[in-house]
């Protein structure tokens, strides 16, 4: 982990304190269960060969050497997954929001998550790639997996402020286009978005054949609405300021804000998407093992 925190900046590093050894453990207990490769079989990589042993595939037997030698043995390859991940951070001014109840931002707390993704998958030996945006692509880094990719990721996160506004569904076309090679996407984001033209895009990763984990990241005052006395409330991304009576409006704004989080969940679930509710107001290492562990249970059953 020393690595790791040598390419975080000091404000990084104090967002991922709640990462401590005890959540370094979860997740990496579970790491087996982050990805599995969509391509399978050995690499054309020829490595040695090794004698047969009853259970082993036949059809990696070399009949040449059989014939020399009148003995099994087996072809070995370089193991080779073929496994790239891709992070699209939302970087939109909706994901600098906090309230009292939480430690930090929506965004610095998919930048905790996303570093430490990063972590782990480069850990596997697997490529890494993310990209920020907004209304636009704002930061695009090819999938590396070289140890070393990991400053470059971080460097990313820590030069991207909220700020704009959010076009997910076009955005989402253009980087379906862009990552070409089938592998699988993780989409860390408030989702705050006209739910039609996100779906869309959303289908276009599916079609590119792309494996699609949407982890939603929202404040908890976004989900409880706490507040009771008269409040004026900062529009983002372009809305204007409202003045407001909360307790007038707390049952039908929980009702909306709820059949919003519905809608998302089941519509991932009918593209066959894994989705993860992250409020930030729960410590990284639940959050993170809650989807490590609802990811390895979801490997488990395909």
């Amino acid at each position: 982990m020393e690595n790791f925190q040598r390419y975080l900046s000091p404000q990084t590093l104090a967002k991922l304190q709640g990462l401590d050894l005890k959540a370094r453990l979860i997740v990496e207990g579970f790491v087996a269960g982050l990805h599995k490769s969509p391509y399978h079989g050995f690499s054309v990589e020829f490595a040695q060969h090794r004698e047969y042993v009853p259970g082993d595939d036949l059809r990696y037997v070399d009949w040449k050497v059989f014939g020399k030698s009148d003995r099994f043995y087996l072809k070995q390859f370089e193991e080779e997954t073929n496994f790239a991940c891709w992070l699209l951070l939302d970087t939109s001014e909706s994901m600098s929001y906090r309230s009292d109840a939480a430690e930090m931002s929506k965004l610095e707390y998919a930048q905790c998550v996303a570093a430490a993704l990063t972590y782990l998958i480069l850990q596997q030996q697997d490529a890494v790639g993310i990209a920020t945006f907004d209304t636009a692509v704002r930061n695009f880094l090819t999938a590396s997996g070289q140890p070393s990719h990991l400053k470059q990721v971080c460097q990313v996160l820590d030069v991207s402020p909220a700020a704009g506004e959010t076009s997910m569904g076009p955005i989402f076309h253009e980087l379906a286009e862009r990552v070409r090679k089938r592998g699988l996407i993780v989409i860390l984001s408030d989702l705050f978005d006209d739910l039609d033209s996100l779906l869309l895009g959303l289908k276009h990763f599916r079609h590119r054949r792309h494996e699609v984990i949407v982890l939603q990241v929202i404040d908890p005052a976004e989900q409880d609405f706490p507040f009771e006395e008269p409040t004026l409330f900062r529009g983002l991304e372009n809305f204007p300021e409202q003045a407001t009576e909360p307790r007038s409006l707390r049952a039908a704004y929980r009702r909306e804000f709820d059949q919003f989080l519905f809608d998302i969940r089941h519509a991932c679930r009918d593209l066959h998407m894994d989705y993860t509710l992250l409020r930030t107001d729960a410590p990284l290492d639940g959050a993170l093992r809650s989807f490590l562990t609802g990811r390895a249970s979801h490997l488990h059953k395909t």
